[in-house]
Order: structure tokens, then C-alpha cells, then sequence
């Protein structure tokens, strides 16, 4: 790709990719952060690797960089799963068992609220590991293949699990079956702890690549139903829920800086995504394995800061210009 910073402003490529190879020369020379390590192979990824796409309600899908390569990936599923769960078993039945609050502490602290005894919220952890055990228990042996069916029905496209990844995760994951131990002790668990955890194990561990995780924002930001296919992969309710909870919890112990810089729900993963949704309009999908200490992709955020200061992309932008930029870009 050639660099644009050299190409007159003039000359340039107006449009939504022209937007994105923008910010990709912008961001790609950051190579600081590290590989995740506590998952054996998760340190084997190229750390250069960099891409960033879009795709809009209106069906353009749009990327540069290394938009087509697969990762697992890893806790973006929890946003995901959070949302199946709440529209297969109901608001009130998952809010008995996990909260909606920001935590403030690390995505695998061992710590829960201390009024409700129940985990903070489903992006960190211990409320995601609950999630999956309300799903286990609501679908049995099948769980793993509805949760499948409907990444799957997000992303457009049939999705498959890394199984040496989950192998690798399922060898290691001693902290996550503590916490997993501790919510059954808690009562805020009630499946098997075994099924609760292998399920979490396994969605984890399904491949996508950055264009799929702009597809699924584009699935969520168009209240359910894929634009690309047409076919629904999640209830309106369920949606609205979820982009509330991932706007203030989906980035860790960085949710309240990213909601003032960035200002659009968002889910991160440890793999090196990070899945973002522009309400009605956008989703957008970075990939980028190198992480900062709180566990989040340090070209990703970088990217994601500069699209929403070019695109007017904050919920609270003042000029409420990001509808008519997007309008703008599109041509």
C-alpha cells in the first residue's frame, strides 16, 4: 500500500477507505505493547500485524491492512454471548446473576460485587464465565454450536474454533476455573463448573478476522440484522442492553477513557481485536496483537481514537457531525 502522507491532500482518495488508509499511516508505526503470554499461543502471533475495516448499515464493507487474517477472538465473544443470553433467557434471569456495573479492576480479577455477590458485569471474567453457564444450562450439549450459529449469523459468514487455541487455554486456564469455583461457592453460578468454563474455553477460541468483527459491529449497530445478509442474529432489546453495558465495561479498566476519547461502545479481546459500534450507522473491527498492561490493543485504540476525531464518531460529539461525515465519506 503506498504511503498517503506523500500523496497532495487533492489527490487523494475521498471515501471510507481513503478515511481508513488515513488513520492506518497514521497509527502503524506504534510497535509498543506486548504479545499476550499466559496463553502459550497467543505469543506466537506476528506482532507487526495491523488492520483496520469498516462496515456500514448500508452494506459497505471496507479495510486496509491485514484485514483477512484469523484470530481468536477472545473476550469480544463476552459482548456477544452476553447478548444471546439476555435475549434467550430474559433480562431479569441474567441480571439475577450478573451486574451491569463498570468494576474498575482488571478483566480477571477474582472480585465481586460485595451487595449482590455477583460478578461486576459480563465483559470482565468472572461475568462472562457466569454468562456461559446460564447458557450451558439453557442449551445443554448444543450450547456451543448455538453460540456458533449466531457469532456466525453476525459475522456473515460460517466461523470455526481454533481447537489448538482452545486446547492451549484449556491446559492453562487455572485462574479462570478459580473464579469459575468461587461463583458456584457464591451461588451466582449454577451449571456445572466444568460446562461453564469449557464453553467460555471454546467461544474464546473462535476464529475472526478484523473485516468479520466490522461486520458483527455492523450486525449490532443495525439493531440485530446483518446488512450484508439480511438475516437477524440478535433481538433489538438484547442489542440495546448489550451496547449500553459494552459502551461503559467493554474495554476493562479502560472503559471511562475510552468512553471520553473515543465515545463509541466497544469490546476488546486479548487476541488483538477490538470490536466497535456506531449506533445505526458503523461497525468497525481493528486487529493488532500487541497489547498495553490493561490488556488492550495498543495500535487498535490508536486507530480508534483517530477515526473518531476525523469521523465525529462520539456519542456526544458537539456538532453532531458524525451522521453527515459518514454521508460525506461515502462517495
Amino acid at each position: 500500500m503506498p504511503d498517503v502522507s506523500s500523496i497532495p491532500e487533492n489527490e487523494r482518495v475521498y471515501g471510507l477507505k481513503g478515511v481508513l488508509e488515513h488513520s492506518f499511516e497514521r497509527t502503524r508505526h506504534d510497535a509498543s505493547g506486548a504479545l499476550a503470554d499466559y496463553i502459550p499461543e497467543l505469543a506466537k502471533a506476528d506482532p507487526d500485524r495491523f488492520g483496520i475495516a469498516m462496515a456500514s448499515v448500508s452494506g459497505e464493507v471496507v479495510g486496509v491492512g491485514d484485514v483477512d487474517l484469523p484470530f481468536t477472538i477472545q473476550s469480544i465473544s463476552k459482548a456477544l454471548a452476553y447478548c444471546l443470553a439476555l435475549e434467550a433467557l430474559g433480562r431479569d434471569k441474567v441480571l439475577a446473576h450478573v451486574g451491569v456495573e463498570p468494576s474498575g479492576d482488571a478483566f480477571n480479577a477474582i472480585v465481586f460485587d460485595a451487595l449482590s455477590n455477583r460478578p461486576f458485569n459480563p465483559m470482565v471474567n468472572a461475568g462472562a464465565i457466569t454468562v456461559s453457564g446460564l447458557l450451558s444450562e439453557a442449551f445443554g450439549a448444543e450450547a456451543f454450536e448455538v453460540v456458533l450459529d449466531r457469532f456466525s449469523a453476525a459475522a456473515g459468514r460460517r466461523l470455526v474454533m481454533d481447537e489448538t487455541v482452545f486446547r492451549s487455554e484449556a491446559q492453562t486456564g487455572h485462574r479462570n476455573r478459580g473464579i469459575a469455583h468461587l461463583l458456584k461457592c457464591a451461588g451466582a453460578l449454577g451449571a456445572d463448573v466444568d460446562d461453564a468454563v469449557d464453553l467460555y474455553f471454546r467461544q474464546c477460541s473462535i476464529l475472526v478476522t478484523a473485516t468479520d468483527l466490522a461486520v458483527m459491529g455492523a450486525t449490532l449497530a443495525n439493531i440485530g440484522e446483518n446488512p450484508l445478509t439480511g438475516s437477524a442474529a440478535f433481538a433489538v432489546e438484547a442489542v440495546r442492553n448489550t451496547l449500553s453495558v459494552m459502551f461503559t465495561c467493554g474495554m476493562y479498566d479502560f472503559a471511562g477513557n475510552w468512553a471520553f476519547d473515543v465515545g463509541v461502545p466497544a469490546k476488546s479481546g486479548v487476541g488483538g481485536g477490538i470490536l466497535g459500534v456506531v449506533n445505526r450507522q458503523l461497525g468497525i473491527g481493528t486487529y493488532s496483537p500487541r497489547l498495553d498492561a490493561k490488556g488492550n490493543s495498543v495500535r487498535g485504540i490508536s486507530a480508534f481514537r483517530d477515526l473518531a476525531e476525523e469521523m465525529g464518531l462520539h456519542v456526544f460529539d458537539p456538532t453532531n457531525r458524525g451522521s453527515s461525515l459518514l454521508s460525506a465519506y461515502r462517495r
